[in-house]
């Protein structure tokens, strides 16, 4: 059962994630992508409260993209990896809310519909 919250915290932190890529050169693994957010997993589950962790890895992905294609590639992933599970509207709307919690301004609506190729 906690595996499957595990799961289920990657892809609807994924789905935030895919937006907040925005300034760095190295291109991300989803391996990397998903063992960065697992701080915020209980935050996105709705069973625990937003840490200092899960803000650090917030800001830390924001800055390990840079370019267009790695952000696309970024957003790519995280979709690829949320469509393998099952969540709720509630687990998106907390993971929508991480950046601007932890203090990111994304340009972006963090969706699971967002269309990772009009990403910037």
């Amino acid at each position: 059962m906690a595996s499957s919250r595990a799961l289920k915290f990657v892809c609807l932190v994924g789905c935030v994630m895919f937006m907040i890529a925005s300034t760095t050169e190295a291109a991300i693994q989803c391996n990397q992508v998903v063992n960065t957010l697992s701080p915020c997993m209980y935050y996105v589950l709705g069973t625990g409260v937003l840490t200092q962790q899960c803000c650090n890895a917030i800001v830390g992905l924001n800055n390990s993209v840079s370019t267009t294609p790695d952000r696309q590639d970024l957003c790519r992933c995280l979709k690829n990896t949320a469509s393998q599970f099952s969540y709720s509207s509630r687990n998106v709307a907390l993971a929508a809310g991480l950046p601007g919690k932890c203090g990111v301004n994304l340009p972006y609506k963090i969706d699971p519909s967002t269309d990772c190729n009009i990403v910037k």
